[in-house]
């Protein structure tokens, strides 16, 4: 009886796809099954919208008035789902070929499947889906995110599962918020949450690096604590005839970059900030480059890889671990300060809300990357945002469906990548 076997091409020799040498990989129907749902979803809302769907571009530039874009509503979303089903026939073909299916393809058949959905939200209302504040609000959402998962990637890269990034996002919006108003400046609250996001880092640090205790138990455990002591304080100092001193509504000025800011919807998204913003863009360029071409980069990916073969060339893993959680720390608590001096709000109970849950999500389905993790904390945001502008039009979409939709996000973004995201490989153990 004689037997065949599936040879792998040369062409896919050097795809992950290949499982072994000689042996063909199984397809990845993962991608095409997600294009050929996100079409059948968009050619849905294509038959059930009439009328007009109108894209306001008020406040797109100052340098003059962009008009708003008006659009056939069913045309258009037919369009995006035809957009959407060629995507998908690539990704098919790439699947089927068993060579890998590049992420832009799969984000670009959802940003078709987007386009589709804000034309079906309005169609035929009256009311107007305004590009620029959904994309301003998206960014506004997403900068907390941010420095919550490159929180995250600092700290897991060397080896330390940073649970903890709620309390210290939590803990620097406090911060911020208590310190910014007793000295009367928001901008003192930009040293204050740092600090305050590395003092429960440290009790992160003790517990995990010193004491050896389980990280994810820990991590749970600062956030009840760190809960617990803002809502006491809160209720007990930052409520009453003091509040006024202790918890006022301080805001960070915007700070429009000359040029760039005129540039249409991009300039005022982007460009026409407040400084913390701004910082937000410096750190994941730094950290993008420090990760990956800087010696300290070197030794954090090696300390959080092979610990044992990085403490053989004289690396000194604990004390590396120790330094990278407390970086950690302070740029979660820069993230918290975006809730309260950031948006110009005063201090409430557990404000921060989940979201430094949300960024330990953008950090894994960020592949543990600070470019990834960016992107995927842009999705969040934008998802976050586009539930709350829903709320003000006049949607066909129930209210509480409204409320799921950033959490959804999560759900489903973090389902389809884990299986493909490779933590660390010393992730959560300790040393030596």
């Amino acid at each position: 009886m004689s037997s065949t076997t599936a040879v792998v091409r040369p062409s896919d020799a050097g795809s992950p796809l290949a499982t072994a040498p000689g042996v063909l990989a199984p397809v990845q129907w993962r991608w095409p099954i997600t294009g050929l749902v996100l079409t059948l979803l968009t050619v849905a809302m294509g038959a059930r919208a009439a009328g007009t769907s109108v894209f306001a571009m008020t406040g797109a530039t100052p340098w003059f008035t962009f008009p708003d874009i008006v659009v056939p509503s069913r045309g258009f979303i037919l369009v995006m789902a035809l957009l959407a089903l060629i995507v998908t026939a690539v990704v098919t073909w790439l699947a089927v070929r068993r060579r890998p299916v590049p992420f832009w393809a799969v984000g670009l058949a959802a940003t078709f499947f987007v386009l589709g959905f804000l034309a079906w939200v309005v169609a035929g209302t009256g009311a107007t889906m305004p590009v620029v504040r959904l994309f301003a609000g998206a960014l506004a959402f997403a900068v907390p995110l941010v420095f919550g998962s490159l929180s995250g990637v600092v700290c897991e890269r060397s080896g330390i599962i940073n649970m903890a990034i709620e309390a210290q996002m939590l803990f620097g919006a406090f911060a911020a918020a208590v310190i910014g108003s007793i000295v009367g400046t928001p901008w003192i609250a930009l040293i204050a949450a740092p600090v305050a996001g590395i003092l429960v880092a440290l009790l992160l640090a003790v517990f995990t690096i010193t004491y050896r205790v389980n990280h994810i138990i820990v991590g749970v455990v600062l956030n009840m604590l760190v809960l617990g002591l803002t809502s006491f304080l809160l209720a007990s100092v930052l409520t009453g005839p003091d509040r006024a001193h202790f918890n006022q509504a301080l805001s960070l000025p915007s700070i429009p970059i000359p040029v760039l800011s005129g540039i249409p919807v991009i300039g005022p998204v982007l460009f026409d900030q407040n400084i913390l913003i701004y910082l937000m863009y410096v750190v994941v360029v730094v950290l993008e480059v420090m990760l990956f071409r800087s010696r300290w980069g070197l030794r954090t990916r090696a300390a959080g890889e092979h610990p044992r073969a990085a403490d053989t060339v004289g690396i000194k893993v604990n004390a590396l671990r120790w330094r990278n959680v407390l970086l950690g720390g302070a740029l979660a608590g820069m993230g918290g300060a975006m809730f309260t001096v950031g948006l110009g709000l005063a201090f409430s109970k557990n404000m921060v809300a989940g979201n430094g849950y949300i960024a330990l999500a953008a950090m894994i389905l960020g592949r543990w990357n600070p470019r990834g993790a960016v992107g995927a904390a842009a999705f969040f945001g934008f998802a976050t945002n586009l539930g709350y502008i829903i709320q003000t039009l006049n949607s066909p979409i129930p209210t509480e469906f409204v409320l799921m939709i950033p959490y959804l996000a999560t759900v489903f973004a973090v389902a389809g990548f884990v299986k493909s995201a490779k933590p660390p490989a010393a992730e959560g153990i300790a040393y030596p």
